[in-house]
């Protein structure tokens, strides 16, 4: 099983998160709630002037390249820039280093969305992108953030002759440097910033007690439906990206969950035991895997592993494939 993919097993249901990071990302900020509340907290008050965060509306289309998708996500809004029809473009970095190119990905990918804009509509003007990234890894953001800075000599040029030259700045929002107090919002946007701020950056005991306030953030909720579906997000994203968490962190995450959001704790064990059984399972298929490799019989396997003849027998097809 790579990395950053988890399945969750649980009566005849079984769920695959093939990109947690992704996943979790788009199911919050994708709602349009929470990200009128990111705008509102986080955008230059000079562009907040010129930009209607009221019709502010979801689209559907992405423009991340396929080989890329495992080191970024994209959010697509319409919106209203001043009072004429404009997009806000989120680029969500998720990987443990910074990234050069990150100007040039934007710039292909504004240049998709005004190919779209022309061959949907026939349009003849192209609209207003307002580009944000938002990056959360294990170092801070040192990358520039204007096209300009990635052609060699840009910056020595003339300004009249810059001008031939196509050049645009991105805003960043580098989670890595965010303190709490700098964490602003809503319940749910204050979690998705809290989490992604930590998960590759804090060791056990300090990802759990940003889990903790987290978790705490949830009884602001006053739908107390909305606060148990969002901690069904939470919890899978945390037990799926949190490679530091062992047996006795997740014990105690439950624990907190009892004592300072008792309407969800059933929910989490639930999730917690599948993680479990996952876990149990992946160690069996290693143990397996090295059974078959010394020799040993389907049937001493069967006997050390706990795993069925069938089983067995599909690791050693894959293992010869």
């Amino acid at each position: 099983m790579k990395e950053n993919e988890w399945m969750i097993q649980g009566g005849d249901s079984e769920l695959k998160i093939q990109n947690p990071h992704d996943k979790f990302f788009k199911e919050t900020l994708g709602n349009v709630g929470v990200a009128k509340d990111f705008l509102n907290h986080y955008l230059p008050q000079n562009i907040m002037q010129v930009i209607d965060v009221n019709t502010l509306e979801p689209q559907k289309d992405s423009f991340i390249d396929e080989e890329l998708q495992e080191s970024f996500s994209d959010l697509f809004f319409k919106v209203n820039i001043n009072k004429k029809e404009g997009f806000i473009y989120f680029l969500f970095e998720h990987k443990s280093y910074t990234s050069k190119e990150t100007a040039f990905q934007l710039l292909k990918y504004m240049t998709r969305i005004w190919e779209t804009k022309i061959k949907k509509e026939d349009a003849n003007e192209l609209p207003v992108i307002v580009p944000l990234v938002i990056y959360h890894g294990k170092t801070n953001w040192n990358v520039k953030t204007q096209l300009g800075d990635m052609i060699e000599g840009y910056n020595e040029l003339p300004e009249d002759i810059q001008k031939y030259i196509p050049n645009f700045e991105y805003l960043i929002y580098d989670l890595t440097r965010f303190t709490d107090e700098e964490i602003k919002g809503q319940a749910q946007l204050r979690i998705l910033l809290t989490i992604f701020r930590d998960i590759f950056t804090k060791d056990g005991e300090g990802l759990q007690a940003s889990i903790y306030r987290a978790v705490s953030y949830l009884n602001e909720l006053e739908d107390k439906r909305t606060g148990l579906e969002y901690l069904e997000t939470l919890m899978r994203y945390i037990f799926s990206a949190g490679k530091n968490l062992t047996k006795k962190d997740i014990d105690n995450i439950i624990h907190e969950i009892e004592t300072t959001y008792p309407e969800g704790s059933e929910i989490a064990m639930t999730l917690a035991e599948s993680f479990r059984e996952e876990g149990a399972r992946e160690s069996m298929e290693r143990a397996a895997k090295k059974s078959i490799i010394k020799g040993l019989s389907t049937e001493d396997i069967i006997e050390i592993t706990g795993l069925t003849k069938e089983e067995v027998e599909s690791i050693r097809q894959k293992m010869l494939q």
